[in-house]
């Protein structure tokens, strides 16, 4: 018989199962054992119910799904993608023998597609492969890289960096690290009621010795699925960010975290030019006055065009402030805003007492929810109103 679900307490085996036959339970089943996967659970379900179950357990190093009788199954793969860690290996199996489809799954980081009916012999050699590392062409899926930076000082961007970060680990499930790159000054922690370490310095100073025991040491876990990096060095250390150092800890992030956010101040981002075109989401933070329209405008040349690996997002904090120019005349300047952030005043109160306290503020968790969207692609949480939640 197959197993039912389990509990989010059981340790988490290094193989997991979704299936909807019970011809593939056996198969799988014994590929596990011929591998020598002891542990290895195969359970009776579908796409669905490991993105529920996985969201609450952690994901394990091996994964194998059933899509048959789904038209679509793209959008529940990337969904999937949100609640895995980048180093959790998929692999898919179905009933269609279909090239294109074959070619999608592998092009967002399947390891392998198999239809029906499974062959053991074919499906536990690529186990055992994948495993050991002799698979050739093996695509790795890493997780991805926010970049925030305010075009000028107080438009709120670390505000949008720990909110929005709360935000993807809360409320999509999905596993954050929020990297603080302004040692001297950077708030995330305090925004996050938490205490800055010595971790991070050390890690910029020696990247190569970031490991297992360093991340589960030096991360400050602010929350279940929530990690943050931050340090508050003495002014008197005039720390310089090496940007090959930054670099390394950024790729060593991205092997274990499904998003990596970094609030990055702009004076050290004008340091560190290659960082801000690796494959990222670069989002620059303005409150809409002029001077932060006229900034937007110099970092968007700065930045370049879009490309298939890096794309600029304009968030418009603060919206209709006073102070803040007319739509038509900030449309004479820069392109319209890509996500806007409705103002608020009581969003400055509620800041002083920390993340969660902006959470209550529904502009800023409709922005974080709208960000949310541009970032993965999902569908965003939509909050019904009481009376419709009443009256259906």
């Amino acid at each position: 018989m197959p197993q039912s679900a389990a509990p989010a307490s059981q340790p988490l085996p290094i193989a997991l199962a979704y299936l909807l036959d019970a011809d593939s339970e056996g198969v799988v089943r014994r590929s596990f054992a011929d591998v020598g996967f002891v542990d290895g659970q195969v359970m009776r379900g579908s796409v669905d119910a490991a993105v529920d179950e996985l969201s609450r357990r952690g994901s394990p190093r091996f994964l194998i799904l059933d899509i048959s009788g789904i038209s679509e199954p793209l959008p529940r793969i990337s969904r999937l993608a949100e609640v895995c860690d980048p180093g959790t290996e998929v692999i898919v199996v179905g009933e269609r023998n279909d090239i294109v489809l074959y070619r999608d799954l592998r092009s967002v980081g399947v390891a392998e597609y198999f239809y029906k009916p499974l062959i053991g012999s074919v499906l536990s050699r690529t186990l055992a492969e994948i495993s050991t590392g002799t698979r050739s062409q093996l695509q790795t899926r890493s997780g991805r890289l926010v970049i925030v930076i305010g075009v000028r000082g107080g438009v709120g961007a670390t505000t949008i960096a720990t909110n929005l970060a709360w935000y993807i680990s809360e409320i999509r499930q999905s596993g954050v690290l929020l990297l603080d790159l302004d040692l001297h000054s950077g708030d995330a922690a305090l925004q996050l009621h938490a205490q800055p370490g010595h971790a991070l310095r050390e890690a910029l100073d020696d990247p190569e010795r970031i490991d297992e025991l360093f991340l589960e040491r030096g991360v400050i876990t602010v929350a279940g699925r929530l990690g943050l990096l931050a340090g508050l060095e003495p002014l008197d250390d005039r720390l310089t960010l090496n940007e090959d150092a930054v670099q390394m800890l950024l790729q060593k992030l991205l092997t274990h975290y499904r998003y990596v956010l970094v609030d990055l101040p702009a004076e050290a981002a004008l340091s560190l030019p290659a960082m801000l075109h690796m494959p990222a989401t670069v989002l620059l933070v303005s409150d809409g006055s002029l001077a932060a329209t006229r900034e937007v405008g110099r970092w968007l040349e700065f930045l370049g065009p879009n490309t298939p690996e890096r794309t600029v997002l304009h968030v418009h904090n603060k919206k209709s402030t006073e102070g803040a120019l007319p739509d038509e005349e900030m449309l004479r300047v820069i392109p319209p805003p890509d996500v806007s952030i409705r103002w608020d005043r009581k969003v400055l109160g509620a800041a002083v007492l920390g993340t969660k306290s902006v959470q209550e503020r529904s502009a800023i968790r409709d922005g974080m929810a709208a960000l949310s969207v541009r970032l993965s692609g999902a569908a965003a949480e939509v909050e019904r109103p009481l009376w419709k939640r009443i009256f259906g």
